[in-house]
Order: C-alpha cells, then sequence, then structure tokens
C-alpha cells in the first residue's frame, strides 16, 4: 500500500515496467474501425494502478472547478446510479481487499478507501446521505470514467456520466444524444453502417457478460483532460512539436473500454480507463515501433484528421522510421 500512496515513485517507474503493463492497441499492421469487442475475462471493471493516487485527486480537481462539464445525469437515472454505486463498491471491497472495504448493517452502509483514508457512511438509496449522487460518489475513487447509457424504445441514450479525462469530446454536448448521434462525427464509422450495427450488439448484451475493447488516438504531453472545452489548454501542444521532442512530447493513448448491462435499469454501463506512452518508450519494443508505424503509414487521412493529429503525422512517421526499419 505504501507503494500505492507514492506518487513520485509512479512517475519514476522504469521504461520496461511501463511497457510491459501498456496495452498496445493494435493486433494487425492496418487499423480500420471495427467492432473489436472480445469477452471481458475476469468480468472487472476497474483497475488499480501505481497512477491510482494522482489521477484520482486529478479527477476530483476537475469535478469541483468544473462541474458542469464533469459530472451530467438526468434525474431518471438515480436508480440506476444507485445500481452501479452498489456494483462497482463490491467489487473494490471484493478484488481490492487490501484498498477497499464496505461494511453493510442493512441498508446502512460504510465505504472504506484505505488508500486515501477515507471514509463514507450512508443509506443506500438515500442520495441525501451522500456528498453527491451515486455515480459521480464512487467515480471519485476510480482512475475510469463512467458513462451510463439508458436502453428505451429500442435505442441507448447517453443519459448520466462523469467525464474527467475525454479524447477530445465533451459530456455537457453529448448528454441525451442517442448512440447515433454522439457518433455521428467519426468518419467512415457512421456512414459505412458499422455503427448501426455495434448498436444493435450492445442492445442485445446480456447481464454478467460484459465485453472489453481498445480504442486509441495521440495525445501530445500528459495531459489527460482533452476536453473541447479546454482546448486553448492543451491544443497549443501540437504547434510547439518538432523532430527534436516528438519522441518525449507525444504519446500514443489507449483507452480500455469495458461495457456491463445493468439488469435492474436495463441500461449499460460504460467504463474507460485511459493509458500514455511517449513513443520514446514505445520504440524500446521493436516490433510495437514496426507495427505502429505501419499502422500510421496506412491510415486513412479522415481518421487521422479526426483524431487530431494529420498536421504532425509525418513527423511521427519520421520518428518511428528509424525504429521501424522501414526505408526512408
Amino acid at each position: 500500500m505504501d507503494q500505492m500512496m507514492d506518487i513520485s515513485e509512479s512517475r519514476q517507474m522504469n521504461n520496461w515496467q511501463l511497457l510491459e503493463r501498456f496495452p498496445f492497441p493494435f493486433q494487425g499492421d492496418s487499423y480500420r474501425y471495427s467492432n473489436n469487442s472480445c469477452a471481458l475475462v475476469p468480468p472487472i471493471c476497474t483497475d488499480i494502478t501505481l497512477e491510482y493516487v494522482e489521477e484520482v485527486l486529478e479527477k476530483r480537481r476537475l469535478l469541483e472547478r468544473y462541474p458542469e462539464r464533469t459530472f451530467q445525469s438526468f434525474a431518471h437515472t438515480l436508480n440506476a446510479q444507485w445500481e452501479i454505486l452498489d456494483m462497482l463498491m463490491h467489487e473494490l471491497s471484493g478484488v481490492y481487499a487490501d484498498y477497499f472495504s464496505l461494511d453493510k448493517q442493512g441498508d446502512r452502509w460504510t465505504f472504506r478507501n484505505h488508500l486515501l483514508n477515507e471514509e463514507q457512511a450512508f443509506t443506500f438509496g438515500d442520495v441525501s446521505t451522500l456528498p453527491c449522487e451515486p455515480l459521480d460518489f464512487i467515480g471519485r475513487h476510480m482512475q475510469e470514467d463512467l458513462i451510463y447509457l439508458q436502453q428505451r424504445d429500442g435505442n441507448l441514450y447517453m443519459d448520466a456520466g462523469q467525464l474527467c479525462f475525454p479524447a477530445n469530446w465533451s459530456l455537457a454536448f453529448d448528454l441525451g444524444m442517442t448512440y447515433l448521434q454522439f457518433h455521428s462525427p467519426v468518419p467512415i464509422y457512421s456512414d459505412s453502417g458499422l455503427a448501426e450495427k455495434v448498436r444493435g450488439f450492445l442492445l442485445r448484451m446480456e447481464a454478467g457478460k460484459p465485453w472489453t475493447r481498445l480504442n486509441w488516438t495521440i495525445n501530445v504531453g500528459t495531459r489527460l483532460d482533452t476536453s473541447p472545452e479546454a482546448f486553448g489548454e492543451w491544443g497549443r501542444g501540437k504547434f510547439d512539436l518538432n523532430a527534436e521532442n516528438v519522441g518525449r512530447e507525444v504519446h500514443l493513448r489507449t483507452e480500455d473500454q469495458r461495457l456491463f448491462r445493468i439488469p435492474g435499469s436495463n441500461g449499460i454501463l460504460f467504463s474507460i480507463h485511459t493509458h500514455l506512452l511517449p513513443l520514446e518508450m514505445l520504440v524500446q519494443n521493436p516490433d510495437w515501433a514496426q507495427r505502429f508505424y505501419k499502422v500510421l503509414e496506412d491510415l486513412p487521412d479522415p481518421i487521422a484528421e479526426y483524431k487530431g493529429f494529420i498536421s504532425y503525422k509525418p513527423l511521427m512517421l519520421e520518428y518511428l522510421r528509424t525504429f521501424a526499419g522501414a526505408e526512408a
């Protein structure tokens, strides 16, 4: 536990440790949008990494400073939020018993976060006994962002969420949209009919059979909050890249996304755990360097433009070329 509490130690992890646990998202030398979901085994929503304290405290800072864009919900999601809190508290206290505990005396529950030395007693089902809504509360103890999709009338609606580390999308803007509506900006994915197929897959998801997938994009710097509302703070980094700093500043950003059917409310919990790996570390794995080079070289411009790195894609290719063994 002392290791978990030492934020500086997480920043001093050697390159091989970071490489070993980084979820590299590419299974082939070419990338196109697809339904790359697979069964989640074991069926666990959350991971605890060495960055836990640092990232959870950053989430809380953003929630306090920007409440209008980091947590949103409709009143009709409250029962689903309690169901999610129930699921996640039992998971945390069961899977990570050294770090969390849950004591239940009827509907009087006490949740303890030993990593942060915090305790919260509350009455299950009574939101007035919590400092915030249930989804918001449990999200403040997890590194993952949490999105709730309500299923009704044969469709999926983004009706609640805690989103502190978005990859250039806005919960405040997308709240209330259907699955197809909030994916409409994604090139090829929507126009090809794939979005409709994935929506059908999600509508058929069963309780007790969660799924997982990896998504990816590119990050300049180590900032996890790349929300469109804060573009003025993080977007400028794109214009400061050059051949000397591209390996240090450009990061492959992978989102470990997990999906759970919430049986009581018949909605879907969508969790997102974001990982960053700078190019200068990625190239220490020659196979990854070669594969990532090939993926970028083959990637259609509309996808690179949507993901926001088309302007500095040549810089990345030039940097990776040496390590990938590719000819100029």
